[in-house]
């Protein structure tokens, strides 16, 4: 793995007629566990309209006089329980895709890792792709399932970064993977590596939460969101709703993994407030389950496709130490696909196919 942003390939200096720009982004992270850092991080991320969508002076009330001052000492503690000495998870991984990407695909493209907060930032990598006159663009967003808090911000900073450009190579932006054969057989190879080792009462899907009225505002009927039965099939009325998406991927995990119907929970992680968010919740979740015998969990976040805080901490520390403080006895982590070739294979096959 590396930690550095890859020099532009030799071939593609200067010149660089018909080859395609490949940016592949990721949420981010801050540059430090530093609480400065931390902080800075979090201002951006929170700031975001599509990420807390309320009116901007509120937005910016919470987010500068309550949250940031208050909830950075406490990120950066757990930012400190994930970092490695190459640095955040998140962007070694990225890195290194980055780097085995442009492996795979060859001469004709150019491949650059971005972050929609912090750096690399998209708009560094997107004027780093002007510079190289490239004639088409796929933007990848690190995301399964759409939202309008994630990819639908990664299309938005596009955006207002092209916008001020003369000459705009021709686009294509990935929307969602979910569907895609290699990213469910990744997950699924990684799940069938602990299913080998030992039996599991229960088995958990936890995908992170927004708030159910993003979720509604997705609903361009106004007619099919129901936050319930409506997501029990994906369809063309909710084929962009996060939470249907959600459902549809674990249906299919499930089916792969040949997991029996009443073993298996979809539920969502990662609370923010009191208003309500999409559910099940996870926590909730967590508390029932000993509750009803189960002894054993293994635990899936098919929502991220690299191990992050989200990941390794949430789901693989505290919900195991809720789990286990409650009468369990074995919670266990699936990891994320990270720099896998199966990963690296699908996203090579998602850009082509563009």
């Amino acid at each position: 793995m590396t930690t550095q942003p890859l020099a532009t390939p030799a071939s593609s200096q200067g010149q660089a007629l018909g080859k395609t720009g490949v940016l592949i982004v990721n949420l981010g992270t801050p540059d430090s566990p530093s609480v400065p850092d931390v902080r800075k991080y979090l201002r951006e991320f929170l700031m975001d309209a599509r990420v807390i969508d309320i009116p901007p002076l509120s937005r910016w009330m919470l987010v500068n006089l309550i949250i940031a001052p208050f909830r950075a000492p406490k990120s950066a503690k757990i930012y400190r329980e994930v970092w490695t000495e190459a640095g955040s998870p998140l962007k070694v991984y990225g890195y290194a895709v980055e780097e085995l990407l442009q492996k795979t695909l060859g001469d004709d493209y150019v491949v650059k890792l971005a972050m929609r907060y912090q750096s690399p930032s998209i708009e560094d990598s997107l004027m780093a792709f002007q510079k190289l006159g490239l004639s088409k663009l796929t933007v990848v967003p690190f995301f399964p399932q759409y939202a309008s808090a994630t990819t639908g911000s990664i299309y938005e900073e596009v955006m207002r970064v092209l916008k001020s450009w003369q000459i705009m190579p021709e686009m294509r932006f990935i929307n969602s993977f979910l569907d895609h054969p290699g990213f469910i057989e990744g997950f699924v190879r990684l799940g069938q590596k602990y299913m080998q080792q030992r039996p599991y009462d229960h088995y958990v899907f936890s995908y992170h939460g927004l708030p159910e009225r993003q979720i509604r505002k997705g609903d361009v009927t106004g007619q099919q969101c129901q936050l319930g039965s409506c997501c029990d099939s994906l369809h063309a009325r909710n084929q962009h709703c996060y939470r249907a998406q959600c459902f549809e991927t674990t249906r299919r995990l499930v089916k792969e993994l040949n997991i029996p119907e009443g073993k298996y929970t979809t539920c969502f992680q990662s609370r923010l407030g009191k208003e309500p968010w999409i559910q099940p919740y996870t926590e909730e979740l967590v508390k029932e389950l000993p509750k009803k015998g189960v002894k054993s969990v293994l635990a899936f976040s098919p929502a991220f496709v690299a191990d992050c805080l989200e990941t390794t901490i949430e789901v693989g520390e505290e919900y195991k130490e809720l789990f286990e403080e409650l009468g369990g006895e074995h919670w266990q982590l699936v990891e994320s696909l990270n720099d896998s070739a199966i990963w690296v294979d699908t996203l090579a096959d998602l850009v082509q196919k563009a």
